[in-house]
């Protein structure tokens, strides 16, 4: 059985170990571990990589297009450049993992990621830059427990998907947050005009998500507040970085870094200085916003390794030509699919509004039915295009095209989905 599990692609498993005799021992050396008389042996199956002639090993410059919603594919250059100083950090003589994140080569690091999101971004003084731990999810909490006084204030929530949908019942554990407009009923298909959102005037906050990242609903434009203090506030995690935004219109934004600029374990949060330091008594402290902005990210140990790797991604994003040239990858990749799916005379369907239809999530489904979306996402695994499942909670298929989704693999995809479509008519 384990010989024939050796031979499953991508795979590296571990035999069950096995006990031996021990050879007779000589005598104890002060310098040896002494063994029992009886030692369990692990072996490791070997792991054969794909032939040159694979379907896999064909497609694409690692051997597969990665279609996942995060965490997601990463710029091949940076994990190169990663991989080159894994070892030895630009002649430190210590992995950045080992490293103290309070030595001089981390506080370079860190120091030029900001530099370089700022520059990105264009972010004004006027709002400061956090390197967080704990998801996005964890600023479902924060945000409330930053902008409001207590469990009175009132904040408003556009729902336009599940991210939405779990910010704000977060929030209405530390805010008498409500909801001031639903996508539930047309099913998170479509977004609001901007005089049909029902804002309180009395609002701490308008929060919105900008990308739904299952539903593939995306903000083209923001709306503006219209609470006293003009405090608009945007959960941007699968959309971050893929285009221009005014930073200057935003009292918060945040976003977990595994969808477009890193690997998971550290959200990037961009807040307006004034709104820092008036946190709910009963906040943590790794909860408040001035924990962090005090001590520059560095209030307890942050994720390294991930801060580092988003540095290097903002680099790169910055070497393309920064966030303008990157929007218009973004467009062309994400209109060669939807044209395909419009084309296909109803048997790919995208429910999706056209015109807040997302850059980075396509969602679709087959006009055939449930199963033979099954057969079109086995059949794209085989041809080295992976994590086309839809979310659990929607079904279907869903292609996430972030930044470092390559030219080549979307038009992959859509070759295939033609060739789908002309061999199961």
């Amino acid at each position: 059985m384990a010989a024939a599990a050796a031979t499953t692609p991508h795979s590296l498993l571990l035999r069950r170990p096995t006990t031996t005799p021990a050879a007779p021992r000589a005598a104890a050396t002060p310098s040896l571990l002494r063994l029992p008389a009886r030692s369990a042996r692990i072996s490791c199956a070997a792991v054969a990589a794909p032939s040159a002639s694979s379907p896999v090993a064909a497609a694409g410059d690692r051997g597969i297009y990665n279609f996942a919603a995060g965490p997601a594919t990463l710029p091949l250059s940076v994990l190169q450049r990663a991989q080159a100083e894994l070892v030895d950090y630009r002649g430190s003589g210590m992995s950045i993992m080992e490293m103290s994140h309070r030595g001089k080569e981390f506080d370079a690091a860190i120091k030029k990621a900001e530099a370089d999101l700022r520059a990105l971004f264009a972010v004004p003084d006027t709002h400061a830059v956090l390197f967080l731990q704990g998801g996005a999810t964890t600023q479902f909490a924060a945000v409330p427990l930053n902008l409001c006084a207590g469990p009175s204030d009132p904040a408003d929530f556009v729902i336009s998907g599940s991210w939405s949908d779990k910010a704000f019942k977060e929030a209405k554990k530390y805010s008498a947050a409500s909801v001031a407009w639903s996508g539930k009923d047309g099913k998170y298909t479509a977004l609001p005009p901007f005089d049909a959102i029902k804002q309180n005037p009395e609002a701490r906050f308008l929060h919105i998500c900008s990308n739904e990242t299952i539903h593939g609903v995306e903000y083209k434009d923001y709306p503006e507040p219209r609470n006293k203090s003009g405090i608009l506030v945007a959960d941007m995690s699968s959309n971050f970085c893929s285009k221009p935004v005014d930073v200057s219109r935003f009292g918060v934004i945040y976003a977990g870094a595994q969808k477009n600029v890193g690997p998971s374990g550290v959200t990037i949060a961009i807040v307006r200085k004034d709104l820092i330091g008036n946190a709910q008594p009963i906040t943590p402290v790794m909860l408040d916003f001035k924990t962090h902005a005090d001590n520059a990210s560095l209030y307890n140990t942050p994720p390294c390794f991930a801060i580092y790797i988003c540095g290097l991604v903002f680099e790169d994003l910055l070497a393309q030509g920064g966030l303008a040239e990157v929007e218009k990858k973004n467009a062309h990749k994400a209109g060669i699919l939807y044209d395909t799916i419009d084309a296909s005379s109803g048997y790919y369907i995208c429910p999706v509004e056209k015109s807040v239809r997302s850059l980075m999530n396509v969602p679709f489904t087959l006009a055939k039915g449930p199963d033979f979306e099954k057969q079109f996402i086995a059949e794209a695994a085989k041809e080295g295009m992976v994590q086309l499942k839809g979310h659990r909670s929607v079904g279907g298929v869903r292609a996430s095209i972030y930044n470092a989704m390559p030219l080549a693999g979307v038009e992959k995809l859509v070759a295939f989905m033609k060739d789908f479509q002309a061999r199961n008519p």
